[in-house]
């Protein structure tokens, strides 16, 4: 088999992404992606700090109330981004037929399921 066979269609989105992101160029999240990465370089500097506690010696409940400030911090983005994939990637999918409306609702739903075995 050949590269050009294995290849996916020249008018496929790459893969992992969404027919969204290939007619526009652009992931669901990408108009906030600044105020994205603030979260996260806020949400990482309560991790750093949950390592500055244990290695100074902080009492144990009080690192676990970090740790729970830090959970709901992760999973709070994580709905935000949810959000956005919906309306973005999902809504995207209602133009694209019965297949890719299927494939980007399975595709939410697993992500949900991740986000709620955790």
């Amino acid at each position: 088999m050949t590269t050009a066979e294995t290849s996916a269609p020249a008018d496929a989105p790459p893969e992992g992404c969404c027919s969204a992101h290939a007619s526009t160029g652009q992931h669901g999240y990408t108009q906030d992606k600044d105020a994205y990465l603030k979260r996260l370089r806020r949400i990482e500097g309560q991790i750093r700090g949950l390592q500055r506690m244990v290695d100074e010696d902080v009492y144990c409940i009080d690192i676990l109330t970090q740790v729970s400030a830090s959970t709901k911090a992760l999973q709070s983005f994580a709905l935000q981004l949810l959000e956005q994939h919906l309306r973005h990637c999902v809504a995207h999918a209602t133009t694209e037929g019965e297949s890719e409306i299927d494939a980007r609702v399975a595709e939410a739903t697993a992500a949900i399921s991740r986000m709620l075995r955790t």
